[in-house]
């Protein structure tokens, strides 16, 4: 009998999944200066989708470049990338993977000084401990918010002409569709705030925008917070209602996660001894969106060991295994599960660099895995063992230096 995890997977809209591992999107900031694709896109995705992951997501694409989340990121607004695009996509699906673009807006959660204003749907700035790094936002008018939903719908069809097989939006860890949905961060009295179901308006007008640019046939998904984690904030109850609309519309996937930099669940666990035995961090949650909905489902973030993905399928709570930091570390990870293998990188517990201030954030997880990712894209070997605190140093002056000339080359 076929492992699960060596099953295929049909979804709604026709689009077949060559197996039930899917890589989770991870930030790659391998765009240039001016936020356009570089060739070292198509030889990363290669190198992952040989390794047998049947489905890669990539990491997030901006749809303006007028609001960034970080230096070096694509941004998707015309045609001007197209070849390299299409190399990208063809890379990806080289090995039989199937490939979506993710695409977000990063609202307020922007570097301090990365772009020339910062906004979000309310002029409401982050907690003490992170008004260091981003700035407090302007609120976006109602013409300013339709002209991005349309951005999303350009971006995606765009996505469509390079050859990628879907998108996913990005609407988890409090980038912008987030704060839309987060009572703590919209605080609008127009038809985009107030209730729940104005605060998941935005959401939905941009799955129906992007869906009407690029059919039935293309996949469109989402990432989706169960919760944020914070007091006031977006939360599970909310979450299962925001889940049953976008079901009803006809998204094809829905990707769970959770926690946002002001409360990184996503990026540091939880410490639940039911989790820990389980591995997956958002399992729970789940359980509960699949007695409400039969739209497939993902859930990223624990993930460690084969058993305890068979185990997580076969309960039927989700259908796909997501996978980034083990990603990160060994593009070849899928394929040892896959082959019922030993990992030979298994992924460290934390990365901490010893200053608490740093640690709690959850920042220097995402930055050291980046640094892996750099260097899969360069044909080099992964550091496993690379120091936290030597890569946090060389993280604080590369990220300086990107973000002045970024902010040079617009000036």
């Amino acid at each position: 009998m076929t492992a699960l995890l060596n099953q295929p997977l049909l979804l709604p809209n026709g689009t077949l999944l060559p197996n039930r591992l899917a890589k989770s999107a991870m930030s790659e900031a391998l765009g240039t200066t001016d936020n356009r694709v570089t060739p070292a896109l198509a030889l990363l995705y290669e190198r992952w989708s040989a390794g047998r992951t049947g489905l890669l997501i990539t990491g997030n694409v901006m749809i303006d470049r007028q609001a960034l989340g970080e230096p070096n990121n694509v941004a998707l607004e015309d045609d001007r990338d197209a070849e390299l695009l299409r190399a990208w996509a063809n890379a990806a699906s080289s090995q039989g993977a199937v490939c979506w673009m993710q695409l977000n807006h990063p609202g307020k959660q922007a570097p301090k000084g990365l772009n020339r204003e910062t906004v979000a749907p309310s002029a409401l700035g982050f907690n003490e401990q992170l008004q260091r790094f981003f700035a407090e936002p302007r609120a976006l008018t109602i013409e300013e918010i339709e002209q991005i939903i349309g951005r999303f719908a350009q971006a995606a069809a765009l996505a469509k002409k390079a050859g990628f097989s879907g998108v996913q939006i990005h609407g988890a860890h409090g980038y912008l569709v987030s704060q839309f949905l987060s009572p703590k961060h919209n605080q609008r009295q127009d038809r985009y705030g107030g209730s729940a179901e104005n605060r998941r308006r935005f959401v939905l007008e941009v799955y129906q925008a992007i869906r009407q640019a690029v059919g039935q046939e293309f996949s469109v998904g989402i990432k989706l917070n169960s919760a944020d984690f914070q007091k006031g904030g977006f939360t599970e109850e909310e979450s299962l209602a925001v889940i049953d609309a976008l079901a009803a519309a006809g998204i094809d996937l829905i990707e769970i996660s959770g926690g946002t930099y002001e409360a990184p669940v996503m990026s540091v666990g939880v410490v639940k001894e039911s989790t820990q035995q389980r591995e997956a961090y958002f399992l729970e949650f789940a359980e509960k969106v699949r007695a409400r909905v039969n739209t497939p489902l993902m859930v990223t973030g624990g993930f460690r060991t084969r058993a305890g993905m068979e185990a997580a399928l076969a309960s039927g709570a989700l259908d796909l295994v997501g996978l980034a930091r083990p990603l990160a570390l060994d593009p070849d990870y899928a394929a040892q599960l896959l082959n019922d293998e030993l990992p030979r990188n298994p992924t460290p517990s934390r990365i901490t660099t010893g200053l608490a201030a740093v640690d709690r954030m959850g920042l220097m997880e995402v930055s050291w895995y980046t640094r892996q990712i750099h260097r899969l894209a360069a044909g080099r070997s992964t550091k496993p063992q690379e120091s936290a605190l030597l890569a946090f140093a060389g993280i604080i002056v590369s990220s300086g230096w990107k973000t002045w000339k970024t902010r040079r080359l617009r000036a």
